[in-house]
């Protein structure tokens, strides 16, 4: 029996027309995207826009590398708002022999605006699929949600109860509770047998809060040089290969950084750890989810919110991981924890065990 033939359009708003996802990679670490900013922008918002573009790149990255034993997964497409109408034709075309499955991000889906609706309407019509990682809380606090949600296929949410609004979604609809994952292609950055014994912190200055920096001085103070701070905002993806010199990735839990949030979500930081080969170390501030499972598996290392013996103890038990373990940690996450192999296994189910 063939392989289902498949073949991901991605939707990346700093993105242009419809083109190979492969093309818009190559041009991507020179490109200048100073005409997509306000006029006037400084330079903390050019910061930060071109950190959100790469993050965007990097998830077009692992789409294109998506494979699937049970799939034939084609090379991927990517298109921003003034390929839309393109992507409208191309897909009405007869014939193609695969079947295209639109992809939505976070809060992407906003981006489209009214035409949003029309859109999924005509490409559902023409037998194209529709899939949406969204991360976190979108059915919740996106606007547009009760409009996307009768056409999508799959929706990949966080660990919480969907909003009000997925009393709109088809009753096949796939639902996944993954929320934060790696957007890296697996194995992409080799395993360090040999790391440094340190800690890094992976931040941002959203994150330093006065909980936060309690814990960075804390660290600071008790390990020296062996610590190292990473917090101006995030880290850029050209620098992330660098962070598997070190053995210990610190990293902050939530999506807003205070209390309040973090009890309401985790980052992809501990995620991103464990694909480069450091052992991940993050507070037990959430009541429960997915944290827990990993560290239950012995695959981070956790500590009681704002108990700081317990946290020295935690990096402490992390730097003494052995290189076996750490391999078991690094091979888990980038089998299991990454946004392709994750989106893939979606697709699959839905062309292999269709409701």
């Amino acid at each position: 029996m063939n392989s289902p033939v498949v073949r991901v359009v991605f939707y990346n708003p700093w993105a242009e027309g419809l083109e190979a996802s492969c093309d818009y990679l190559a041009r991507l670490p020179t490109w200048d995207i100073s005409p997509r900013l306000p006029s006037g922008a400084d330079v903390r918002l050019r910061t930060m826009a071109r950190l959100d573009c790469d993050w965007y790149g990097e998830c077009a990255r692992c789409f294109d590398a998506l494979v699937h034993p049970a799939l034939s997964v084609q090379p991927s497409w990517l298109l921003g708002n003034s390929g839309l109408a393109e992507l409208a034709s191309v897909c009405a075309q007869e014939g193609v022999g695969e079947t295209r499955w639109f992809v939505f991000m976070g809060q992407h889906p906003e981006k489209i605006g009214p035409a949003l609706g029309p859109l999924c309407t005509h490409l559902r019509h023409h037998g194209v699929r529709i899939a949406y990682y969204a991360f976190d809380e979108a059915s919740r606090s996106m606007p547009c949600f009760a409009a996307l949600a009768p056409h999508l296929d799959v929706l990949i949410h966080d660990e919480f109860p969907l909003g009000p609004a997925a009393a709109r979604l088809r009753p096949d609809c796939l639902r996944l509770h993954r929320s934060w994952v790696a957007n890296v292609v697996p194995f992409a950055v080799p395993f360090n047998e040999t790391p440094e014994a340190k800690i890094v912190f992976l931040g941002s200055q959203l994150g330093l809060t006065p909980h936060r920096l309690r814990q960075i001085d804390f660290l600071r103070s008790t390990f020296k040089d062996r610590f190292i701070a990473h917090h101006d905002h995030s880290l850029s993806v050209a620098d992330r290969a660098g962070l598997s010199r070190y053995a210990v990735g610190f990293c902050p839990e939530g999506r807003k950084f205070n209390t309040p949030a973090m009890a309401g979500t985790h980052t992809d930081r501990p995620f991103w750890s464990g694909c480069l080969g450091l052992v991940p170390v993050s507070e037990n501030s959430a009541p429960g989810g997915r944290l827990d499972s990993l560290a239950d598996a012995g695959l981070i290392r956790r500590y009681a919110h704002a108990d700081l013996p317990a946290l020295r103890a935690a990096c402490e038990q992390a730097l003494a991981t052995p290189a076996t373990e750490r391999r078991r940690i690094y091979d888990h996450f980038n089998r299991c924890e990454t946004v392709g192999p994750v989106l893939a296994e979606a697709l699959a189910a839905v062309h292999l065990c269709p409701a």
